[in-house]
């Protein structure tokens, strides 16, 4: 198996569901066995884990921590985010997750996939690394949302 870019970084996932979080350590510690992941389960814990820490990675359910206000946060301090999602899962909510400085929007659903979305976030700048999101999930999100979602969206990389 080849290192992975994970490998050395330190990650946040943040998640009202700890069944969520369980799911989202195991694939990311498969792919990175010796990277720091902290766990939070509330907006106050994550809140207070970005004021004290630099994450180079930062996963935010939206529902349920106030996912946009500490996506927000996580921006402000250069910190790459990618949103997640199963509730908010719509072409709004994936327009705000871009428009605040979000470098992913995952469905809920890809979560067996996340380690490579996670590395097109390190290794992809804003613009570029949008491009390849909806590139490798253009087909989902044709069966989830209805036929204008991208333009409903507002993201410019089609």
């Amino acid at each position: 198996m080849s290192k992975s870019v994970l490998d050395g970084r330190q990650i946040l996932v943040v998640d009202d569901e700890p069944d969520i979080l369980a799911v989202l350590e195991e694939e990311i510690r498969y792919d990175c066995s010796n990277c720091t992941l902290d766990k939070a389960t509330t907006y106050e814990q994550a809140h207070d884990l970005l004021k004290k820490n630099d994450y180079d990675v930062v996963v935010l359910d939206i529902m349920g921590v106030r996912g946009f206000d500490l996506l927000e946060e996580a921006v402000k301090r250069k910190m790459r985010v990618a949103m997640l999602t199963a509730h908010a899962l719509s072409p709004e909510a994936m327009k705000k997750s871009h428009d605040l400085g979000a470098r992913a929007y995952l469905p809920k659903d890809k979560l067996g996939e996340i380690v490579p979305f996670l590395e097109d976030l390190l290794q992809y700048e804003h613009k570029t690394g949008w491009k390849r999101l909806i590139e490798k999930l253009e087909n989902f999100f044709d069966e989830q949302f209805e036929g204008d979602w991208k333009e409903k969206s507002g993201i410019p990389y089609w």
